[in-house]
């Protein structure tokens, strides 16, 4: 992505805390950071069309990730393989499974460089038998779950999606959208396990954003789409995806997703530097590990594709708040840009209002009616109160702008379509 200078402090998305739910107003000017998430189908198609949806999702998955490189390199290697060998063995062909699977795993929150924080061999391993991007995935903009998550399953941004952040008002209705709304009305374009089914094929979802919500060819089919449920050891999700691999091998699902709440969960209680990560970033590896071992039971970890990612990073956030008495959405962004730099609001130098036409381009966030006609964006570390406060706190925070280091996430692929030890540097 392009680096608009936004301003000489570079500022960057409001992020508030993640308890608050936003109103009409401060929607204008903040982003949620809460990061809480609150059957089958017809039709045996053949092994080639079979193969043919399987580079799909592969491809849309990656567009999704804004992966310019990776794209590319899967395009090339599924294009030749038929007709070149090389020596890093490109679309390796399947030696158990009758057709291939795609497991989309996401760890939230889980921000680029945590996995060098402790040993985590079994990530490690994906790494070194797979690709992954060096220096990190870059999220979209807001860098927030729900936006992210979306974005992933559909290759679009937030402003053509219609998930512009975790919680907003749509102008137009006056509606309040958050984690438990599953009216199709919110969720705009095509999720990738729509189209597995528009294909003939099946999918499972499990925990992801936006799975539970019945769109077109997908009713989220029961036994084939879990229900939100936080309180789900994660254990249970991975022996639940593993599950599926022992059903007869035309009843395998094509795609399938898997969801875990840390090590977001834990960021936002103590900031990405507290030891409370440490161990969640070894639990996720554990979980991997499991994943890992259960294929390799069935014989068929070299069969699947593995594609693990992350939602955003997080920044460690402590006494730094943005305090206004008095904003509103009808004055001009001038007269209130003039406001925060006047010294009368305390720190207001950290924070820049734009009319969303005018925000830099590469933030891709103005095509909606959705989105506000003023958005505030705030340098890292700061949040914005509009009451002054006496609490000492400190914690993690996200939602900033995705061109800032700490947003960014992981991307890791394993699996017959990938190469093996590729590394892209960043998309």
């Amino acid at each position: 992505m392009g680096s608009d200078s936004l301003s000489q402090t570079k500022p960057i998305p409001l992020s508030t805390e993640e308890e608050d739910p936003p109103t009409q107003s401060t929607a204008l000017l903040s982003f949620d950071t809460d990061s809480s998430l609150e059957s089958e189908a017809n039709g045996s198609p053949s092994k080639c069309s079979t193969t043919t949806i399987f580079i799909v999702l592969i491809l849309v998955s990656f567009v999704a990730l804004f992966s310019a490189f990776v794209f590319a390199f899967l395009f090339y290697s599924s294009s030749h393989s038929s007709s070149s060998a090389t020596p890093r063995n490109f679309s390796r062909p399947l030696k158990q499974l009758e057709n291939p699977v795609v497991l989309l795993v996401s760890s939230d929150g889980f921000r680029f460089g945590y996995q060098f924080k402790t040993p985590t061999p079994n990530i490690h391993r994906l790494v070194e038998n797979g690709v992954e991007a060096e220096m990190g995935l870059i999220p979209v903009f807001p860098s927030l779950t729900f936006p992210n998550h979306y974005s992933i399953v559909t290759g679009l941004y937030p402003a053509y999606h219609g998930i512009i952040n975790n919680h907003f008002i749509d102008p137009n209705t006056g509606e309040f959208f958050h984690s438990a709304s599953h009216e199709p009305k919110w969720w705009l374009g095509e999720p990738l396990w729509e189209t597995v089914v528009n294909h003939g094929l099946k999918a499972v979802t499990n925990f992801w954003p936006g799975s539970e919500v019945k769109k077109g060819s997908w009713n989220c089919p029961e036994k084939l789409c879990m229900k939100y449920n936080n309180s789900v050891p994660f254990e249970h999700r991975v022996d639940t995806a593993l599950s599926y691999f022992d059903l007869p091998s035309r009843e395998i699902p094509a795609f399938m997703t898997l969801y875990f709440e840390d090590p977001d969960h834990q960021g936002h209680k103590v900031g990405p530097d507290d030891p409370q990560i440490t161990e969640s970033v070894a639990r996720i590896d554990r979980m991997i590990g499991r994943l890992i071992d259960g294929l390799e039971r069935r014989g068929i970890f070299e069969d699947v594709t593995i594609i693990m990612v992350g939602d955003h990073g997080m920044v460690v956030r402590c006494l730094l708040f943005v305090h206004l008495q008095v904003m509103h959405h009808r004055m001009l962004f001038a007269k209130m840009n003039e406001g925060l730099e006047s010294g009368k609001v305390d720190n207001g130098k950290y924070l820049k209002v734009y009319l969303k036409e005018d925000l830099p381009s590469r933030l891709h966030y103005a095509a909606s009616d959705r989105i506000p006609p003023i958005i505030g964006l705030i340098e890292e570390s700061f949040k914005v109160e509009q009451k002054r406060s006496k609490r000492k706190e400190c914690g993690g925070s996200h939602g900033y702008d995705n061109a800032i280091f700490s947003m960014r996430s992981i991307f890791i692929g394993h699996g017959p379509q990938f190469a093996r030890g590729e590394e892209g540097a960043i998309f």
